[in-house]
């Protein structure tokens, strides 16, 4: 497995930055503002998903910066959270630290649960930016308090759900799709289910969305608490 090595404290060397964000001004924006710094490089930026998950492993970065919504996602309004999570999946020392124009805590939520080291708004001031990447590059974590407290709430105090009961929507999916739903429930990504089970990465996606549809969820990590719940319950067989 590819690992990303952060730079130790004091070790001189420059932390290492790949940018993802499909407006080219505001990534010029951010790379200005980066590499005027001495000890920061950018290492190498993309416009859409399938660059930075491409790039990414080859940059070796310490940090990405990620943009949470992509103008031409695909893949759901919060598409910069699900390259996150195939990143940090597969350079699992790499700091992802998540940017978005929106106080969103659906986002939020989703980009803690994908494993990002760091959420903060555009708006922020181009010191304290700097400062956040310093920040995640040495391991530490940084979430906007203001935005975390109601999030870690809703972890904390769930919504109180049925222990037996599955939607009914189950009965929707097809055998292939129950098997897919069961691989979301096991925190696999869209990449590591397509190699278990020799699909193509597009084909997992579409069925995901199908997925997400059918069981009239907007989150894979909703589609994920039902698979835990499926597995769990003794009144249906698993579905793995």
């Amino acid at each position: 497995m590819l690992t990303a090595g952060r730079p130790a404290a004091g070790s001189g060397e420059p932390v290492r930055v790949f940018l993802l964000d499909d407006h080219e001004v505001v990534r010029r924006g951010v790379r200005d503002l980066l590499e005027a710094e001495p000890d920061i490089v950018v290492v190498g930026e993309a416009a859409n998903a399938r660059e930075a998950l491409a790039r990414v492993p080859a940059t070796r970065p310490d940090v990405a910066v990620l943009d949470v919504r992509l103008g031409n996602a695909t893949g759901g309004d919060h598409e910069g959270v699900e390259v996150c999570r195939e990143l940090r999946a597969e350079l699992p020392e790499l700091a992802c630290l998540m940017l978005t124009s929106f106080d969103d805590d659906e986002a939020l939520f989703d980009a803690i649960m994908a494993g990002a080291a760091g959420y903060v708004l555009k708006q922020i001031g181009g010191s304290d930016l700097i400062a956040a990447v310093r920040t995640v590059a040495t391991g530490k974590s940084l979430l906007d308090p203001r935005m975390t407290s109601r999030v870690m709430a809703r972890i904390r105090e769930p919504e109180p759900e049925p222990e037996s009961s599955v939607p009914r929507e189950l009965d929707r999916l097809s055998p292939r799709e129950l098997e897919i739903l069961d691989l979301i429930g096991l925190g696999l990504t869209n990449r590591q289910i397509a190699e278990r089970l020799f699909l193509a990465e597009k084909t997992v996606k579409n069925r995901v969305s199908s997925i997400l549809g059918k069981l009239g969820v907007g989150r894979r990590i909703q589609a994920a608490m039902i698979a835990e719940r499926l597995r769990e319950n003794p009144g249906r067989p698993p579905v793995s």
